[in-house]
């Protein structure tokens, strides 16, 4: 018989779960499956709460099903098969995701250019422009700025998005392999990498003279078609179906990967990535990619 998994989740620093809203839940996934055996399962009190219905169900249907209940709750519905949510590789965008910002934006800003190229961003993360001539002319507006800005950036304005950090370490403890997979730069990325934990990266490379930017970035551009094939090299590496893999990212240049992935979330996406996930974060944090594999936190690291 065929389960469904539907994981309903708030931010943390909300606990916007009541009791008697889970209540109406379960009273209505009851009604839904004509009677069919539902269990309900606590996975953090007042923040997450998973339901196994048995009978099939996709993200469109529960979510009708369940939208006169939860409208204007900020709470995320997650819906999957139940079997195999536990995944065993994590391939994860980094800028707007696993931090809070978007690099080429801050560096922008010290070269007096944040208005111009973060609508450039914007609209290229929107699917409105093409990733890589979009990103070639936007590391063609920072020429000349100096080397040093990089480590200022990285040490002033870059934080990391909260539920990152545990994210990474709960996967890894179970053995997962976690990669950081960037349209972004190598300065930031190994830095972030080494600083959440993952096991790999990768991303585009800033040229750099005579300590200045030289206005280029280095070839191939790792853009939307090089992050799917990131996941996929690296899922048949290590021999790991990609039924078992997930992928979260929140531009067009995610699309591709989140995919296919055998879950892909859009992370407080854009509206064209959100509505082509398997499942949006809206309100969570990043606990919600654990909570979404059935992780009670308790099991947290």
């Amino acid at each position: 018989m065929s389960v469904t998994a539907i994981t309903l989740v708030c931010n943390p620093d909300d606990e916007a779960l009541s009791d008697e809203l889970v209540d109406e839940v379960a009273l209505c996934l009851l009604d839904y499956g004509d009677g069919a055996q539902i269990m309900r399962r606590t996975l953090a009190e007042n923040i997450a709460e998973d339901f196994l219905v048995e009978w099939p169900a996709g993200r469109t249907e529960a979510e009708a099903a369940l939208g006169p209940i939860l409208a204007g709750a900020p709470v995320d519905v997650i819906v999957q098969p139940a079997a195999q949510r536990r995944k065993q590789l994590l391939i994860a965008d980094m800028d707007s995701t696993i931090i809070g910002q978007e690099c080429i934006d801050e560096l922008a800003d010290f070269a007096g250019l944040k208005a111009e190229i973060s609508d450039i961003t914007e609209r290229a993360m929107r699917g409105e422009l093409d990733f890589e001539a979009a990103l070639r002319a936007r590391v063609g507006m920072l020429k000349g700025l100096p080397e040093t800005v990089l480590e200022e950036a990285f040490r002033s304005r870059i934080s990391l998005t909260p539920g990152a950090t545990t994210l990474v370490a709960t996967m890894n403890g179970w053995g997962a392999r976690t990669m950081l997979v960037s349209g972004g730069f190598t300065y930031f990325v190994a830095r972030v990498a080494a600083l959440v934990g993952f096991h790999q990266h990768q991303a585009n490379e800033l040229m750099i003279e005579k300590g200045a930017l030289t206005g280029e970035v280095g070839l191939p551009i790792l853009g939307r078609e090089a992050k799917e094939a990131a996941l996929r090299l690296h899922a048949d590496a290590m021999a790991i179906p990609l039924s078992q893999t997930l992928a979260v990212g929140d531009g067009a240049n995610d699309l591709d990967m989140i995919g296919a992935a055998g879950l892909g979330v859009a992370f407080r996406a854009k509206p064209k990535v959100a509505a082509a996930a398997d499942a949006s974060i809206r309100h969570g944090d990043l606990t919600a990619l654990l909570y979404a594999q059935g992780i009670p936190q308790a099991e947290f690291l």
